[in-house]
């Protein structure tokens, strides 16, 4: 098992645009309004969290090693291109009737919480975010499962991004060694779980919540409604159950994002979302 960054892992920001004048449905998922709701308000996320993870890596890019300083500067075209995207699909969402208003706001007050304090803190949060987008990732590229029945622009679209988080998910961790490299090796690892505990606190309630006020304006509401996002959650597909092993290894004390290397995935979404995006061959 690795224990960091690949040598030979390249990043490349691949510049695509999915689902313009496309076709998608209201409940583009499988007609499923859960599995919609979930990625929908994921989606709602992206555009001011990534904005976020690239002012946090920003913060500490200088003094980096050439190589991290290059994977830096990747893993910020990166983002802002997946924000440009999820703005773009993000646009169909409202486009369907749907108000993001309780969402938005609540991703506002999600990244308030480390305003004021010191870039650090900003750092360690995204480090754990990072983690959660690489753990999600994985696995909605392994288990063909989670966007099966999805329209074809809208499935691309999260193969794509999914392919590239895969790529990029050592970049901030590695920021996050080098800005705390003076720290004792307790420090480090008492700071950086804590606040993992209290980000996937604020991710899981933040996302139910945002999934209900979802499906309240579909008029699915209730217990039943409830019970349906937890199965979904934890039963079938079951995404919070099958990341759990990844999620717990987070803590461990030589825990680095690249302990898994699961490369093999980029090429497997890529065939995927590269017929989706592009006209077949004469």
């Amino acid at each position: 098992m690795a224990n960091a960054t690949p040598a030979d892992l390249t990043i490349t920001p691949r510049d695509r645009r999915f689902g313009r004048g496309a076709a998608i449905r209201r409940w583009w998922l499988n007609d499923d309004p859960y599995a919609t709701a979930f990625y929908n308000a994921l989606s709602v996320t992206f555009p001011k969290g990534e904005g976020y993870f690239v002012e946090s890596v920003r913060a500490f890019r200088d003094g980096t090693p050439p190589r991290l300083n290059a994977e830096i500067n990747a893993f910020i075209k990166q983002e802002v291109i997946h924000t440009r995207e999820h703005v773009a699909f993000n646009r169909h969402v409202a486009d369907q009737g749907y108000d993001t208003g309780l969402l938005d706001r609540d991703v506002d007050a999600a990244l308030a919480l480390t305003k004021g304090r010191p870039p650090i803190a900003s750092l360690a949060a995204t480090t754990a975010l990072e983690h959660f987008t690489a753990m999600l990732a994985h696995e909605l590229i392994a288990n063909p499962k989670h966007l099966a029945g999805g329209d074809e622009q809208a499935r691309a679209l999260w193969l794509w991004h999914a392919a590239e988080e895969i790529e990029h998910k050592g970049v901030a961790y590695d920021t996050w060694l080098h800005a705390t490299r003076d720290w004792p090796r307790f420090r480090r690892w008492r700071v950086k779980s804590l606040v993992m505990l209290i980000t996937t606190w604020r991710f899981f309630t933040g996302r139910a919540r945002g999934m209900a006020e979802l499906l309240r304006q579909d008029g699915i509401t209730g217990p039943r409604a409830w019970a349906r996002m937890a199965w979904y959650a934890f039963g079938s597909p079951g995404m919070a159950r099958k990341i759990a092993g990844v999620w717990a290894a987070y803590f461990l004390p030589r825990f680095h994002p690249w302990s898994h290397d699961d490369r093999a995935l980029i090429a497997l979404a890529e065939s995927d979302y590269e017929a989706a995006v592009l006209p077949p061959a004469a």
